[in-house]
């Protein structure tokens, strides 16, 4: 399950765009769907880029996998994981709460994000700041 550079970014275009598309017109009263099915766009991209995750962590299990290949760590793959169900989360909390399923402060619906943007900071400072000792 390998895809090009170019067949990715258009995937992330065409989804986003979609839910963009969505969104205004949400926002401006043209449909009055409910909030789930505009981030339904979101979800889809997020459970392709899930699957194939899972597909290549899977591929390591592999008898004949040689982890000096130049391979992706196992870990920076789980935290891939790791926010892509954040952010599954914070948008699923963020939908009940505008469909009024939850009395739920914002600041609560905003904790998913707010832990997915720490990491993402913490792994964006290891990869600047680490140096290789070879």
């Amino acid at each position: 399950m390998k895809m090009s550079l170019a067949q990715r970014v258009l995937l992330s275009w065409i989804f986003a765009l979609i839910f963009l598309i969505l969104l205004v017109l949400k926002l401006d009263s043209r449909i009055h769907w409910n909030w789930f099915l505009i981030f339904l766009p979101i979800w889809t991209f997020d459970s392709i880029l899930i699957l194939m995750l899972i597909v290549k962590m899977a591929g390591r299990c592999k008898p004949d996998f040689d982890p000096r290949e130049g391979e992706q760590s196992l870990k920076r793959r789980l935290w891939y994981l790791t926010a892509l169900l954040l952010k599954l989360a914070f948008c699923l909390t963020l939908c009940s709460r505008l469909e009024g399923h939850t009395k739920v402060w914002i600041s609560v619906v905003c904790i998913p994000l707010w832990v997915l943007l720490g990491g993402a900071l913490i792994e964006l400072g290891y990869s600047v700041f680490h140096y290789r000792r070879d």
